[in-house]
C-alpha cells in the first residue's frame, strides 16, 4: 500500500508587531495519513518588535522588525520542515551541512486581516511569493477566526487523526486582547456571530494603560517587558492563584454594587450607570471608564500612594474588569437557554482566547461565575499561554481547516485592515470579502 503523507502548510502571521512563522502537518480529509496524530507542529517561532521606548506598538518599528525577521524565520522553518518522502513533491533547502530534501508545503497560510496594513502586507506579499515559486495554493486567514479556533489546534496536537476537532461547533468564544474584546457565538467554521463588542477600548489596551498608572515608578522600565498586563498581574498577585481568594457575586445586584476600599475609593462597574439611564443589560463591553477611574485614584494630589494601596488598586481593577466580561458571558448563556434552540442544548464550551486569556485571575473569575450562577456544566477552554497571543500556529491550523473545506485565496488578494468574522456584519463576514475561490 503506498504511503500517503499528511497535508503540510507553512504559515505566516504579521498582523501587528509579532513576526511569526510555523510549519504544521495535519491529517488529510480522507483519513489516509500515515501518522496517527491529528496534527504535528514541526516549527513555530515568533519575534516581537522592540516598541519599549514608545510604550505601545509603533507601526514603523513593527514594519522594520517584520522586514528584518520574516525571511530568516521562513528559512529556519524550511530547515525544520519534515524530510521528503520518496516520490512526494520536495524542495531543496541549503543548510550548514549541505543540501536537504524537504517536503514541499501543500499550501501557504497567511494572515490577511484584520490588522495594520503595512504589517499585513509584509507577510501577505512574502506568502504570495512562496505560493508562486512553489506553485501551491494560498489561503488568506482571518486573524480573529484563528484565535477562536486555537483550542481545536491544541486538541489536534494531542489526539489521534480519527478524532473530530474539539470543541465541536457550536461554542462560545470570548476574544480578549489589546485590540479586541468580543463575545462570539461560533456556529460553524466560517459563521461566528458577534454577541457583544467593546464600545470604546479593548480590555488589553485598558490593562496596559492601568499598569502605567498603578505600577511603582521604574517597574516597567527596569523589567524591559512589553506585556504590561503580565507585569500588573504579577504585581497584584505575587504568589499566583493562592492570592486570588475570589468568590463571584451571586446576583446581578451584587455585580453592580460598589465595594468601597479601606483607602476611601471605589470602582463602579462599567455600564451600570449612564446619563441616559441604566445600560446594565446592554450586550456590550466598555473599559474606558475603568481606566479613567484608575488614573484619578493613582494621581490624586493630596496623598502619596503606598505599595499596599497600589496592590489593592490593581486587584480591584482586575476584579471589576473581569466581572464585566463574565456578566456578558452569563447574559449570553441565559439568552441562548431562553431561546430553547437545538444549539442551546449542544452549547457546552466557552473558549477564551487572545493575549488577556493568559491571565490566571481571569480564569478564576470566569470559573467562579459559571459555577455559582447555574452554568457549572460549561467547560472553559484556554489555549496554552504561548498560543494566547498572536502566533503563526493558529494561522496554520485555520488555514488547514479552510483548505480542507475547499477554500483557497486568489493571488490578487489584498490585505484587510478591517474584516469582521460575523456574516451579518457589513462586508458579509469571513466569506464576504473578495478573493475566495473553491478548489
Amino acid at each position: 500500500m503506498p504511503v500517503v503523507r499528511q497535508l503540510i502548510t507553512l504559515a505566516i502571521e504579521t498582523s501587528c508587531d509579532d513576526t511569526s512563522v510555523a510549519v504544521l502537518e495535519t491529517a488529510r480529509q480522507d483519513g489516509t495519513s500515515q501518522d496517527q496524530r491529528a496534527a504535528i507542529l514541526h516549527f513555530h517561532e515568533k519575534v516581537t518588535a522592540d516598541n519599549a521606548r514608545f510604550r505601545g506598538v509603533h507601526p514603523i518599528v513593527a514594519l522594520d522588525s517584520h522586514n528584518k525577521q520574516l525571511a530568516p524565520l521562513v528559512a529556519e522553518a524550511l530547515r525544520n520542515s519534515p524530510s521528503s518522502d520518496q516520490g512526494s513533491p520536495s524542495i531543496s533547502i541549503r543548510s550548514p551541512s549541505g543540501w536537504l530534501e524537504k517536503s514541499k508545503p501543500d499550501f501557504i497560510s497567511v494572515t490577511r486581516g484584520p490588522g495594520m496594513l503595512s504589517s499585513l502586507n509584509t507577510g501577505l506579499n512574502t506568502a504570495k511569493g512562496l505560493a508562486t515559486a512553489w506553485q501551491v495554493p494560498l489561503v488568506g486567514v482571518n486573524h480573529m477566526q484563528a484565535h477562536a479556533l486555537t483550542p481545536r489546534l491544541v486538541h489536534a496536537l494531542e489526539t489521534e487523526n480519527h478524532e473530530q476537532p474539539s470543541p465541536e461547533f457550536p461554542f462560545l468564544t470570548l476574544l480578549v486582547s489589546g485590540g479586541h474584546t468580543m463575545l462570539v457565538h461560533s456556529k460553524a467554521l466560517t459563521h461566528h456571530a458577534i454577541l457583544a463588542n467593546t464600545i470604546d477600548i479593548a480590555i488589553g489596551d485598558c490593562i496596559d494603560k492601568m499598569a502605567r498608572h498603578i505600577l511603582p515608578v521604574g517597574v516597567i522600565e527596569d523589567s524591559g517587558e512589553m506585556m504590561y498586563g503580565r507585569l500588573l498581574e504579577h504585581f497584584a498577585f505575587p504568589n499566583g492563584p493562592s492570592d486570588h481568594r475570589y468568590i463571584a457575586p451571586r446576583t446581578r445586584a451584587e455585580d453592580l454594587s460598589q465595594k468601597p476600599s479601606i483607602w476611601g475609593w471605589a470602582l463602579t462597574a462599567p455600564l451600570s450607570r449612564t446619563r441616559s439611564g441604566s445600560r446594565s443589560k446592554d450586550m456590550a463591553f466598555s473599559f474606558a471608564g475603568i481606566g479613567s477611574a484608575i488614573q484619578r485614584i493613582c494621581h490624586r494630589i493630596e496623598t502619596a500612594m503606598t505599595l499596599d494601596e497600589r496592590r489593592d488598586v490593581a486587584r480591584e481593577a482586575f476584579r471589576v474588569a473581569f466581572e464585566h466580561l463574565a456578566s456578558r458571558v452569563l447574559m449570553a448563556l441565559q439568552q441562548l437557554k431562553k431561546a430553547e434552540t437545538a444549539d442551546t442544548e449542544e452549547m457546552g464550551t466557552l473558549v477564551v482566547s487572545g493575549g488577556v486569556a493568559s491571565n490566571r485571575f481571569l480564569r478564576t473569575v470566569l470559573r467562579s461565575f459559571l459555577d455559582i450562577r447555574g452554568f457549572a456544566h460549561i467547560r472553559l477552554m484556554f489555549p496554552p499561554t504561548s498560543l494566547c497571543t498572536d502566533n503563526a500556529a493558529m494561522i496554520a491550523w485555520t488555514g488547514s481547516e479552510m483548505y480542507k473545506a475547499g477554500y483557497e485565496t486568489d493571488l490578487s488578494c489584498g490585505a484587510l485592515r478591517k474584516w469582521s468574522i460575523d456574516p451579518s456584519a457589513e462586508g458579509g463576514g469571513i466569506l464576504g470579502v473578495d478573493g475566495w475561490k473553491m478548489k
